[in-house]
């Protein structure tokens, strides 16, 4: 799976906001900046490996598209502003981004916060540590303020990792999570709910389109629906319940049979997933029905066959979403195109299937915090 957090407080006008998207270097360590968080995990260095407990007025934020795996855009924190590249993740619910003070490989090539820099940052005293995934991170809890564009979030709590795992060669320095409040690793108020609380978008509501190949075009809105991403009608879908983005999912079919969620099953649908993830036995039935032979972890076919695959049909509300082939196989290096559907790792009592970005970048999905409803077109 993967992860992802955002920001707000802002004046509305009438336009819909765009900001572009640039990258800032890594700065050095500064011995007064290890001096000061050193004394904190002197004394709190033992709970680090506890986990904690947990209209039109519309603000759109633009998203990178690094070859169909990831979708990010920049954020900052602090005062004067320190940039980062986030992914916006709707599975899971806080901010985190390495420490200055992070002992970890990874770190030292991603954008590391430089807290005594900032005059507005404020220790919590708190420490968190998690596992997401093939995520690890153990850290710190922070204040300061956030920003996404023009929406701007103060005394926003937030991670910062001092030891991190499963981001080497990624091209993201963190996470930005936009799921409900109960499932904060951090226990702190997601940045969506200060944004609601604060007053600082009109409805509870955000959206995503997601851009196929092309590296820009992909946006994030914040407060309302851009019609002009989507066609046709929106299609609401209750949640199972509130407090994560999840709903019933009917069945998965090909060509009008029944491959998968016999009976019915769960969907959660996950902006930080970059494929489609189920049960390993129902992955691996689905490959052998597209003919498709293993290699490592990954699935592949002849790209020379992708046009006569069948779409995938994912029934959801009474609705069926099909996939096409062409939507699920990718071209790699190596020339064969790998499907994009993996085994979850994480094992759950009812049947479930994530709907990541391969997905997702056939639909236009609304997240509407207000009805615990999600939308998609």
């Amino acid at each position: 799976m993967k992860w992802l957090v955002l920001l707000g407080l802002v004046a509305f006008s009438e336009c819909i906001v765009n900001i572009p998207l640039t990258r800032v270097k890594i700065m050095r360590k500064t011995r007064s900046e290890n001096d000061m968080l050193n004394n904190f995990l002197k004394e709190h260095s033992y709970r680090l490996y506890q986990t904690s407990s947990p209209g039109s007025n519309i603000a759109t934020h633009p998203l990178r598209n690094f070859e169909d795996m990831v979708y990010v855009g920049n954020i900052t924190i602090g005062t004067p502003p320190q940039e980062f590249q986030v992914v916006f993740d709707t599975g899971s619910s806080d901010l985190c981004v390495p420490s200055i003070l992070c002992t970890s490989p990874s770190c030292s090539s991603h954008v590391m916060f430089r807290y005594i820099e900032s005059s507005t940052f404020l220790p919590i005293g708190k420490i968190f540590s998690f596992e997401y995934g093939r995520r690890r991170m153990k850290g710190v809890v922070g204040r300061d303020t956030v920003r996404i564009g023009d929406l701007v979030i103060t005394d926003q709590q937030f991670g910062l990792s001092v030891e991190q795992y499963g981001f080497e060669g990624m091209p993201l320095d963190g996470i930005l999570g936009l799921n409900y409040p109960n499932l904060s690793f951090i226990g702190g108020i997601p940045i969506f709910d200060n944004l609601k609380n604060q007053g600082a978008i009109s409805e509870p509501v955000f959206a995503f389109y997601l851009s196929k190949s092309k590296p820009e075009g992909s946006v994030v809105m914040f407060g309302g629906v851009d019609k002009s991403y989507y066609q046709g009608a929106l299609n609401w879908v209750p949640l199972i319940q509130p407090g994560d983005w999840r709903v019933y999912m009917h069945r998965i079919s090909m060509e009008g049979d029944t491959v998968a969620c016999y009976g019915g099953c769960q969907a959660l649908v996950d902006t930080g997933a970059s494929a489609i993830l189920g049960p390993r036995k129902l992955v691996n039935k689905i490959m052998r029905f597209l003919g498709a032979k293993p290699r490592g972890s990954e699935h592949y076919v002849s790209c020379s066959l992708v046009n006569t695959l069948p779409s995938i049909d994912f029934t959801i509300n009474g609705i069926n979403y099909p996939l096409p082939a062409q939507a699920y196989a990718i071209k790699d290096s190596s020339g064969d195109c790998f499907i994009n559907f993996e085994a979850n790792p994480a094992s759950t009592s009812a049947e479930t299937w994530i709907l990541g970005d391969v997905f997702l970048r056939q639909y236009f999905s609304v997240y509407d915090r207000g009805n615990d409803r999600i939308g998609l077109a």
